[in-house]
């Protein structure tokens, strides 16, 4: 059966519900703090699930931000991480590291001059986006999954969601190409936009001993900038690497003994002796995929309509506004074409974990609850499901405990990366500008 206008319907019960007071808006441009630039001008999205939130909304073009010196993050060691491992052809340096942070908030490197890698991992939501469960490309076109975090993606062993990558280098190609998300035509295209921009004149030669823009110094340049976005010495590793007993509170220590005993998150999300990466840099079946594959899901969903407003609808409902399907996710068989690989995904580190919800491959979980509520149940039984995956009985006490355990887990130089990203130019375009109307200059 359809229901006439169900949007209407869904979205009308938001001025029934809505708490105004949460609304309350603040808009400064005078403010250029390291505060203000997580948690003021240009939004932020953490707490979005209470009614206590309240927004800074302001225009991209007004925020201001500090620049920081982010090679030390890749060359000095921080409480908790282990050394960053750097491919032999592309050490570090201050000229790679300004070329790769420019190219990665470049709208201008998409095919219509609108899209950024930062539209997809904004600075101020954790390097992901804490609004929209999937990704959404170039002109709205839908990404099936979610924008996973780049904090700390110098330690993957595996890049993507599925480990289809192992190379920063390689990886930074994948979504400049990918029709869904930047949708250039071709590596040649990118490169020659490159070269036309004037504020790319002379940096790619100065940082790559006199290399101009190429496939391989574009990708190194945005793999060096991203391996600089490394956060620890959070309240965890002060109290566990730093030995500052007063870091954690008792609950919190408690939440930590149940993640490394009686949950077993350690057994996926590792601590070691002298750091803690906060992955096994696997891929597992948990039964999420799956049971979104198969279609497995409780007669209605929980959404959310504002600030800590959530309505339970039903899914028969939310299915007949859908105007298309909802692509199909095997995981990792969609590398490997292995049948035992459907719906493995990458163990994501849980680092900076209470800054990028959602979670999930797919973003399916709001919260933090929602997750541990999940894995409490033992996942979702299927054929494949990891023998990692069992119910753990936990309490509601306990339930409690491990969720503030892992909200100590956020680093203490988190404002400053993201100041850093705000002082970052986002590559504006006008009619001036030798890339207007390029698709008819550029089709190589």
């Amino acid at each position: 059966m359809q229901h006439p206008m169900p949007i209407l319907r869904i979205l009308g019960l938001v001025f029934l519900l809505i708490n105004p007071v949460a609304l309350t808006v603040f808009a400064s441009t005078d403010d250029a703090t390291l505060e203000s630039a997580v948690f003021g001008s240009g939004d932020r999205k953490q707490g979005y699930d209470t009614d206590q939130y309240v927004t800074n909304s302001l225009s991209i073009t007004a925020r201001k931000g500090a620049k920081a010196d982010l090679l030390k993050y890749i060359n000095e060691p921080i409480l908790g991480l282990p050394a960053v491992s750097q491919p032999v052809d592309n050490i570090a340096t201050v000229e790679k590291v300004e070329l790769g942070r420019l190219l990665f908030f470049d709208r201008r490197l998409s095919l219509n001059d609108t899209f950024s890698c930062a539209i997809c991992h904004i600075p101020e939501q954790g390097f992901t986006s804490n609004e929209i469960k999937t990704a959404v490309g170039i002109e709205g076109r839908s990404v099936k999954r979610n924008s996973p975090t780049i904090y700390n993606i110098a330690h993957y062993d595996i890049l993507f969601q599925d480990g289809r990558e192992d190379s920063l280098e390689q990886q930074a190609w994948s979504p400049l190409l990918a029709h869904n998300e930047m949708a250039n035509p071709s590596i040649g295209y990118v490169i020659n936009k490159i070269k036309a921009i004037k504020e790319y004149q002379g940096l790619f030669e100065q940082a790559f001993d006199g290399k101009g823009p190429t496939m391989e110094t574009v990708g190194k340049a945005l793999a060096v900038y991203q391996r600089a976005l490394n956060s620890a010495n959070s309240s965890f590793d002060q109290w566990k690497y730093g030995d500052d007993e007063n870091a954690l509170s008792q609950d919190e220590i408690a939440g930590y003994q149940l993640f490394a005993g009686k949950a077993a998150c350690a057994s996926c999300h590792l601590i070691g002796a002298d750091y803690a990466l906060f992955t096994d840099n696997q891929l597992h079946n948990t039964g999420h995929g799956y049971a979104t594959s198969m279609g497995i899901k409780p007669p209605k969903t929980r959404v959310q309509l504002a600030p800590g407003v959530f309505v339970d609808v039903d899914n028969e409902i939310i299915n007949s506004v859908r105007q298309q399907p909802k692509q199909n996710d095997v995981g990792r068989y969609e590398v490997t074409q292995n049948p035992y690989d459907r719906w493995k995904y990458r163990t994501p580190s849980l680092r900076n974990i209470a800054l990028t919800a959602p979670y999930m491959h797919d973003g399916a979980f709001s919260t933090l609850r929602e997750v541990v509520d999940f894995y409490n149940r033992g996942g979702i039984e299927n054929e494949l499901l990891s023998p990692l995956i069992r119910p753990l009985d936990l309490t509601e006490q306990e339930i409690e405990q491990l969720i503030a355990f892992m909200q100590t887990l956020t680093g203490s130089n988190v404002k400053t990366l993201v100041a850093d990203a705000f002082a970052a130019p986002i590559g504006d375009i006008s009619k001036e500008d030798p890339n207007w109307a390029h698709d008819t200059q550029y089709s190589d």
